[in-house]
C-alpha cells in the first residue's frame, strides 16, 4: 500500500508539472501566434470564397452574407457547392446572393469516403483565384477577414494559413467541449517550430476557415491527395509540409466566429465521427486518453483528498484554460474551473469514436463514413 501510495503522488506531481508547463507553454504561444491584420491594405490579386454546403439551408444565411460583405479584395469570386442537400441549401443561396454567388451541385463521394474533401476538390477545380479561401457553411467572418487572412499568407510567406475562428458555446455541452478545440494547439503545439519543420505531426488546422495559395494546392496534390481523410485540414496541412511548402495555425478570433454545434447530440455526433481519426491507432489513443487523465483529470481528484501538489496541478490547468480563452475570444470565467470536466468529456467523446469505428456505424450528415485517418 505504501509503495502503491508513492507511485500515485508521484503521477500526482508529474502530471500537475506537465500541467504547469503547458500553462506556461500557452502563455508564450499566445504572444507569438500569428494574428490577421485589423486594418489590412487591399489584396490585389483574385481570391475565390469556396464554401462546400450539405443540408445548411437553416444557417447558411449569415454566412453568405458576412462573404458578399467582404472588402478590400476588388477581384472575388463566391461559390457554393451543394452537396446533395435535401433541405433546400440551394435555394437559399441563390435567394441571398443572386447573380453574385455561383451554386454548383455536386456529386456524391466515393462510397465511404468523407463528402468535404470531395467537395472542396470540385470547389478548386472551379475556382479562378490565386488565393482560394474555404469558409463552412456556419462561420461567419468580419468584413475585412479575407483580406486580412490573404495579406498574412503572402506577409509571412506561408503557403497556408487556418485562421482559428472564435468558437461560440452557449450551452453546457459546448461551453464544456469546445474550448478545449484552441487550448488544444495553443497549450501543447510549439507554434513557430511547427511552421518551420518539415515534420507532419507538428500541425494544427481548422477547416472552417482555411487559406491556401492555389499553386501550393496543385504542388500537393490538392483534395484529391487527402480524399480518404475525415480530417482533412490537418491533412491538408500535412500535404502541404510534404510538398516542402509552409503552413501555420493562426489566432483568427478577431476576424471570423463559428457556432458548430448546438446541445449534448450535435456535439457527440460531431466528435464521434472524427476523434478516433485525431489519435493515430488504438494503442495510441489508450496512451493519449491515459496521460490526459493523469495530467487534467487525476491532480484535481488529487486535490480533493489534500494533496497540495494536485491543487497546484489543477490552478496550472485552469491557467491554461483562462489564458487560451482571452487570446482566443473564449469565456475565462466560470469555464475554465470545470477544466477537469472537460477533459473528462473529451475522454468520453473519444472512447465513442473508437467504438463507432471499430464497429463500422460511423455516419455524418446520413452517409457511412469509412475514412482511413
Amino acid at each position: 500500500m505504501r509503495r502503491a501510495g508513492r507511485l500515485l503522488r508521484g503521477v500526482v506531481a508529474g502530471g500537475s508539472a506537465v500541467a504547469a508547463l503547458g500553462a506556461a507553454h500557452a502563455l508564450v504561444n499566445s504572444r507569438l501566434v500569428r494574428t490577421p491584420a485589423a486594418d489590412p491594405p487591399p489584396c490585389r490579386e483574385p481570391v475565390s470564397l469556396l464554401v462546400p454546403a450539405r443540408d445548411e439551408a437553416h444557417r447558411i444565411t449569415p454566412t453568405l452574407r458576412s462573404l458578399l460583405a467582404q472588402r478590400g479584395v476588388p477581384d472575388l469570386e463566391v461559390l457554393v457547392l451543394d452537396d446533395g442537400s435535401t433541405d433546400g441549401t440551394a435555394d437559399v443561396v441563390r435567394a441571398v446572393g443572386g447573380d453574385r454567388v455561383r451554386v454548383i451541385t455536386g456529386d456524391p463521394p466515393p462510397p465511404g469516403l468523407p463528402g468535404k474533401p470531395h467537395a472542396c476538390a470540385r470547389l478548386a477545380a472551379e475556382a479562378r483565384g490565386r488565393v482560394l479561401v474555404f469558409v463552412d457553411a456556419d462561420v461567419v467572418l468580419a468584413p475585412h477577414a479575407v483580406a486580412a487572412a490573404a495579406h498574412l499568407l503572402r506577409s509571412a510567406g506561408l503557403d497556408a494559413v487556418s485562421p482559428f475562428p472564435r468558437q461560440l458555446a452557449d450551452d453546457a455541452a459546448t461551453r464544456l467541449v469546445q474550448p478545449l478545440l484552441p487550448w488544444s494547439w495553443l497549450v501543447f503545439l510549439p507554434l513557430r517550430l511547427a511552421e518551420r519543420s518539415p515534420r507532419e505531426s507538428l500541425c494544427a488546422a481548422n477547416g472552417q476557415f482555411f487559406v491556401i495559395d492555389a499553386a501550393a494546392l496543385e504542388r500537393c496534390g490538392g483534395f484529391g491527395a487527402v480524399a480518404d481523410a475525415v480530417l482533412d485540414d490537418i491533412a491538408l496541412m500535412r500535404a502541404v509540409k510534404r510538398a516542402g511548402g509552409r503552413g501555420a495555425v493562426a489566432d483568427g478570433s478577431g476576424v471570423a466566429e463559428c457556432r458548430m454545434y448546438r446541445g449534448w447530440p450535435e456535439v457527440a455526433a460531431g466528435y464521434e465521427k472524427s476523434l478516433w481519426a485525431a489519435t493515430g491507432g488504438p494503442v495510441a489513443a489508450t496512451a493519449l486518453a491515459a496521460g490526459l487523465a493523469s495530467v487534467f483529470v487525476l491532480p484535481p481528484l488529487a486535490a480533493l483528498a489534500g494533496s497540495r501538489a494536485g491543487l497546484l496541478g489543477y490552478a496550472a490547468a485552469v491557467a491554461g484554460r483562462v489564458v487560451t480563452a482571452r487570446r482566443t475570444g473564449g469565456r475565462a470565467w466560470p469555464d475554465a474551473l470545470a477544466h477537469p470536466v472537460s477533459v473528462g468529456a473529451l475522454l468520453t467523446l473519444l472512447a465513442r469514436s473508437w467504438r463507432a469505428r471499430r464497429s463500422g456505424s460511423l455516419t455524418w450528415k446520413h452517409r457511412p463514413l469509412h475514412g482511413s485517418r
